[in-house]
């Protein structure tokens, strides 16, 4: 064992939202956290959130996008559900992990608004992310 809490990172489609916290959490506390991400219905990485992740210099283009039954079984410190849907659909299966909660905005889908606009709500998303996991971490031991 390695003496890392384990963190999952739950999100609809494991997309966005939660891939940018996975990446985030990896490289700002990866030293003290097993961070792994995963959707209710797992889609595929968006490039935007590759793009504004790239930004910080932090690169998350080889993770992807997993359902969350991947995990069933597996212990879990804590589970974090990043938006509502996630929330109300979580598995049960994760058993006394602690489960916080906070829902970011939804970034926008693909050819929604100007490629501007869009950039803008994610790089809003992964700042607010970033803040919300440093704050957890600074209180957990």
């Amino acid at each position: 064992m390695s003496g890392k809490k384990r963190v999952l990172i739950l999100c609809t489609g494991n997309s966005a939202r939660s891939q940018m916290a996975e990446g985030l959490l990896r490289h700002d506390a990866g030293e003290r956290f097993e961070v792994e991400s995963a959707g209710t219905k797992a889609s595929s990485v968006r490039p935007e959130a590759i793009a504004a992740m790239r930004e910080l210099g932090i690169d998350i283009s080889r993770q992807r996008s997993k359902n969350a039954d991947e995990f069933e079984g597996q212990r879990f410190d804590y589970v974090f559900t990043v938006c509502d849907n996630a929330r109300e659909t979580c598995p049960v299966f994760f058993g006394a992990a602690e489960r916080l909660h906070h829902s970011f905005e939804d970034p926008p889908a693909p050819g929604v608004g100007s490629e501007e606009e869009r950039m803008a709500i994610f790089r809003r998303v992964r700042d607010e992310l970033r803040a919300y996991l440093r704050d957890f971490s600074s209180h957990v031991g």
